[in-house]
């Protein structure tokens, strides 16, 4: 089943549970993956595109959270929060600290990267194989330390 048909068949699902919160979240992912469908004229959006938006779409939801919680906006918080999690639901499961430095230290040892200076080569093999697994600034931390 394609992301775009999962989606859809939660947004049914949610509007017959009645739960407002999740279906103004659904409908916002649905939103994104078809004005990314209309772009090239498909009508479907791939996988990894899907997964790209998704993240694009959890990691401003985030932010958005962090600033109402700065504002003391309780509510708005609230709110973003709820949509970040149902967001969540739909990406890879993050990786833990130890799977993501056990991964970057086989890329590293792959490339026969030894010095600091060539950490771009890993970082462009690393965001594309653990694109969704862990976040980038969590990648560049790692492997800033496994390389110093």
């Amino acid at each position: 089943m394609s992301l775009t048909a999962q989606i859809n068949e939660d947004i049914k699902t949610a509007m017959k549970a009645k739960e407002k919160d999740k279906l103004a979240a659904l409908r916002a992912i649905k939103s994104a993956l078809l004005l990314e469908a209309t772009k090239d004229g498909s009508g479907d959006v791939d996988e990894a595109t899907g997964m790209k938006i998704l993240q694009k779409l959890h990691k401003q939801r985030m932010e958005a959270a962090e600033i109402f919680k700065e504002q003391n906006r309780e509510e708005q918080y609230q709110e973003e929060m709820l949509q970040a999690e149902v967001i969540e639901a739909y990406l890879p499961a993050k990786m833990s600290a130890e799977e993501l430095e056990t991964e970057l230290k086989t890329i590293i040892k792959d490339l026969g990267v030894s010095q600091a200076s060539e950490m771009g080569k890993v970082m462009g093999v690393a965001s594309k194989k653990l694109a969704g697994k862990a976040d980038g600034k969590e990648i560049s931390a790692v492997v800033r330390k496994l390389l110093s």
